[in-house]
């Protein structure tokens, strides 16, 4: 993940601290949210993404969902834009290395996050 850490700051317009907390936190979202076999086999597929699951993820915050998550990297200081552009560098890194099947079948398994990725 490291190797991709940096594009994923570039494509997002952000810090490479802030892309790399992000990325934790949207990737152990999903692993709480998705269909557990699909999310691991892509977390695996993902060079670094399991430690970055384990140092940024923790209880959903006010037990938020999908919003808490926005509401958590908000206030990391990230507007909307700077969320959707950072969540399209993971997912497109996630694809690179899980394959797009796969990937698509864990954005799909969460309802509602489809309409926003």
């Amino acid at each position: 993940m490291e190797e991709f850490l940096p594009r994923i700051a570039t494509g997002a317009g952000i810090g490479p601290a802030l892309a790399e907390k992000g990325v934790g936190l949207m990737l152990g979202f999903l692993q709480s949210h998705a269909a557990d076999g699909p999310v691991a086999r892509m977390i695996e597929a993902i060079p670094g993404a399991s430690e970055l699951v384990a140092k940024y993820h923790g209880d959903d915050p006010e037990g938020g969902g999908l919003m808490g998550l926005g509401q958590q990297l908000m206030s990391e200081g990230l507007s909307m834009a700077k969320i959707a552009g950072l969540a399209n560098e993971t997912i497109a890194c996630a694809k690179e290395h899980a394959g797009d099947e796969l990937v698509d079948e864990v954005l799909n398994s969460v309802p509602g996050l489809p309409q926003f990725v």
